[in-house]
């Protein structure tokens, strides 16, 4: 397996979205700079703001669009093509409404769900076949019947539910090694085994 090069957090830029459910990917590539020594930089030729990370021995790329999510796939092409990055060396970290909040999944190609951002970078990378790291923060059917989804995704979650995916984000942080390692399938079983309580 090709080891991971770009991790792309989707959200939308400017403080008031910083607490939007929408936002959720941001909140992931934040950690992973935090974690492992990486400084944003905006920059203009790749539409929003990159990072450069140290993973092991493995320089990785993070990417934070500026560009609105509707339109993410203009900031991760810009910066796949210039450093020559092809679809299976990038992970794109998402909110995913079809996840509880507390549940993150790996998973490699497939259909955008109705998530903008993810329709988006398929048309600009030309096919689906990129990684991503699908971050759950339920769905309104299940948690606010009668909300609007577009509602729901650009409101802050609840307390309970934000410390819910707080909760999950040191397992998904865990498998980032293991991805720059090229280690899909193992990063995968580590991920979706959840502990038992005890």
């Amino acid at each position: 397996m090709t080891a991971i090069r770009l991790i792309v957090g989707l959200g939308n830029p400017g403080p008031e979205h910083e607490s939007d459910r929408h936002n959720a990917g941001f909140w992931f590539v934040d950690a992973v700079a935090r974690e492992h020594g990486g400084s944003w930089r905006r920059e203009r030729q790749f539409h929003g703001e990159s990072a450069r990370a140290k993973v092991g021995g493995t320089d990785v790329w993070l990417l934070k669009p500026g560009t609105y999510m509707n339109r993410s796939g203009q900031s991760v092409s810009a910066l796949a093509k210039f450093y020559r990055i092809g679809a299976g060396e990038i992970l794109v970290a998402h909110d995913e409404l079809d996840l509880p909040p507390g549940t993150v999944k790996l998973k490699r190609g497939g259909g955008s769900g109705g998530h903008n951002g993810l329709k988006d970078i398929t048309a600009a990378m030309g096919g689906p076949d990129y990684w991503r790291l699908r971050i759950g923060i339920g769905h309104p059917r299940d948690l606010y019947p009668g909300r609007e989804v577009v509602d729901f995704v650009l409101q802050r979650p609840s307390r309970a539910e934000r410390q819910a995916i707080d909760d999950r984000m040191p397992a998904a942080l865990a498998i980032v090694p293991l991805l720059a390692d090229g280690q899909w399938e193992r990063a995968g079983q580590q991920l979706h085994t959840v502990p038992r309580a005890t």
